[in-house]
Formats: structure tokens, sequence, C-alpha cells
């Protein structure tokens, strides 16, 4: 994980907390994707942030677990949903957590902060963490050209998609697609796949 990014998220947790909160558009177009494709079941939230995605999972059906590699942003997580369980753990080890112990994980918007070389590494980790049949949905904002970081210090990599699909070989790809987000404005790849029935 980029350490400047999680210090920028560390050193603002509050204002990047209220922005997420407080989106005048609820993510309502990931919420249907996720009713649609998630099986109730234990849930990881990996870059969790405030918690808000961890806990509208868990008030339907899929009791979460959200991870998030910055102790600022567990610390809001945690004052503002309490029902919900935050762990800290980093990508793309998420040292401690068990393989095959989950029905689904979301990924929202977080990969895009790693050094390149650690997203394929990531996706394989995550996909490790799911039961056979078990789902993830994974998305990230793209970067085009070259990596670059915004004024508060947070990296954005321009990676090369086949990363991603090269760690999911094997797994089947329910959903590909690249989309305009409502909150941001910003183009955003989704990709949603789940893994063999056997193990």
């Amino acid at each position: 994980m980029d350490s400047q990014t999680i210090a920028a998220y560390d050193a603002d947790a509050a204002s990047y907390a209220d922005e997420w909160e407080q989106e005048q558009d609820a993510p309502t177009d990931l919420y249907a994707l996720l009713s649609e494709h998630f099986t109730p079941g234990p849930t990881a939230d990996v870059g969790c942030g405030s918690g808000r995605d961890s806990a509208w999972l868990s008030m339907h059906g899929f009791p979460t677990t959200g991870f998030d590699a910055s102790q600022g942003l567990l610390a809001q997580a945690r004052r503002r949903h309490p029902e919900v369980n935050f762990e800290c753990r980093l990508l793309p080890g998420l040292d401690e957590v068990m393989n095959a112990s989950f029905t689904n994980v979301l990924c929202e918007t977080v990969i895009m902060h790693l050094p390149d070389a650690e997203v394929g590494p990531s996706v394989a980790r995550m996909l490790s963490l799911l039961i056979p049949t078990g789902t993830l949905f994974l998305s990230w904002r793209v970067t085009q050209g070259s990596d670059r970081r915004d004024d508060a210090g947070r990296l954005y990599v321009a990676f090369d998609g086949s990363a991603v699909m090269t760690a999911l070989a094997g797994a089947e790809v329910l959903l590909d697609e690249e989309v305009v987000s409502a909150s941001s404005g910003k183009v955003v790849h989704r990709v949603i796949a789940r893994v063999s029935g056997t193990v």
C-alpha cells in the first residue's frame, strides 16, 4: 500500500468521512449491483473508508467486516457505525485474514491507490478470501496516461486493466464495464467476478 496515500487519509480523515457520508447522491447504482450479485453471508469491505458501505451491507443481509489501511479512517468508521466490525489491514497481504472466510468481497475505488506491482497480487488475494461460488465486486478510478498524485498526496495509478483480468483467471466474470461516477464525475471501471464452485 502507498504510504503517502495512507498518510493523506490519516491527516484529514474526518473531512473525507464527512464527504463520503454526506454525498447528496447515494450510490444507488452500486447498491443495486450488490443486491443483485451478492449472496447473503459474511462479507468483507476492503478499503472501507468511513464505513458507509459496510454499514449498508450489514443492514441488507450481508454481515460485514470493514478493512482499511488508514487508522484515521477506521476511527471515523468506528465512531459513525459502531454496529460494524472494523480492522486495520493492508493490501496486498491482508495479513491474518483467513482464506475462504467470506461469501462476498467489496473493494470499491481502492486499487488505484496501490503501486502498479501490487494491483494483481491484491486482486488475487481478495479472491482467496472467498468461499467457492463467492463473489468479488471490484472497482477503480481510471487514470489515463501516467500516474499522478492529487493535492493531498493520494496516488492514482494509471495501471493496465489486464493485470486485474489476469488475476481473475479461473473466475467467472459477470460484469466488466466503465461508467461515470455520479458522485465524483470520474470514469470508474467495475468488475464483478464469481469464483469456481470447487476448491
